[in-house]
């Protein structure tokens, strides 16, 4: 019987571990993975966009994420490698920079 009992209390230590380990993760939610599953390349004209949001690669997610806010409310991945949006990522960086 006193064997039971240490087994029983070393699963429920090592499950209390375990769930304990894998709180930061949960917490995080939707962070851990990448936001677009595809995107669009074709040219959106500046006047019909609102917002546009620059993700880095990371451990979340090894692309580059480039989302616009149009004013419509919808939001589209745009592709980072097309001339077009390669301009509106540069004008974000240096407005942020204060170079405009």
């Amino acid at each position: 019987m006193n064997t039971k009992v240490v087994v029983a209390l070393l699963a429920f230590f090592l499950a209390c571990a375990t769930l304990t380990e894998a709180l930061p993760m949960a917490r995080m939610g939707s962070e851990l993975r990448c936001q677009c599953i595809s995107t669009h390349s074709r040219f959106i004209p500046p006047r019909n966009i609102q917002d546009v949001k620059l993700t880095q690669s990371g451990p979340h997610c090894t692309n580059v994420e480039v989302i616009a806010t149009l004013k419509d409310g919808r939001e589209v991945c745009l592709e980072p490698t097309a001339n077009w949006v390669k301009v509106i990522i540069k004008a974000i960086l240096d407005k942020a920079q204060g170079n405009v």
